[in-house]
């Protein structure tokens, strides 16, 4: 179990990074977000991933470890694109695809920690690390219900558009 242990640690100074790195990018997505139920889901977000944070910190000193992060690649590379959807302007559906790519990672890793902590006998570790992926799952889901409302809603724009389009180019038509 020593090489699991390791592994363990190793993987929860990863996660701990990944959050910290998210609390610096999902002010970020809830100002670029243009849909009010999106802006708020990122708000809320963000106060979960502190309170996630420090029940990781309650996971360190459970494992008599120092709470300090190892440089998370992947959700770096994750926040990268999301950034970049921003720049671009890629609009709310973009960046709900960019949030649940970074949701899928983070759901990866806690479930993976919890299994761990449990097959190591920590049940209160395995805990914390469970309440902290269904967070993660209930979050991912609440995105998948905006993606759906969002997408819809961006359709029925275009769709009003292309109608007035067409109206308009009639109205010329007639008049000439």
């Amino acid at each position: 179990m020593g090489n699991l242990r390791e592994t363990f640690i190793d993987e929860l100074r990863d996660v701990l990074d990944a959050e910290k790195q998210l609390l610096k990018a999902l002010p970020k997505f809830a100002k670029a977000a243009e849909n009010e139920n999106l802006k708020a889901a990122f708000e809320q977000h963000l106060e979960e991933t502190t309170d996630q944070v420090e029940r990781l910190k309650e996971v360190f000193g459970m494992f008599d470890e120092e709470p300090r992060g190892k440089k998370c690649k992947g959700m770096e590379g994750l926040i990268e694109e999301g950034a970049q959807m921003i720049a671009e302007d890629a609009g709310d559906a973009a960046l709900i695809c960019a949030a649940q790519k970074a949701e899928h990672y983070e759901i990866a890793a806690y479930g993976s920690l919890a299994a761990w902590a449990k097959l190591m006998e920590e049940e209160q570790a395995a805990e914390l690390l469970g309440e902290i992926l269904e967070q993660e799952k209930e979050t991912d889901e609440k995105l998948t219900e905006l993606a759906e409302s969002v997408v819809n809603a961006e359709e029925d724009e275009e769709g009003e558009e292309e109608e007035a389009g067409v109206k308009n180019g009639r109205t010329k038509a007639a008049k000439r």
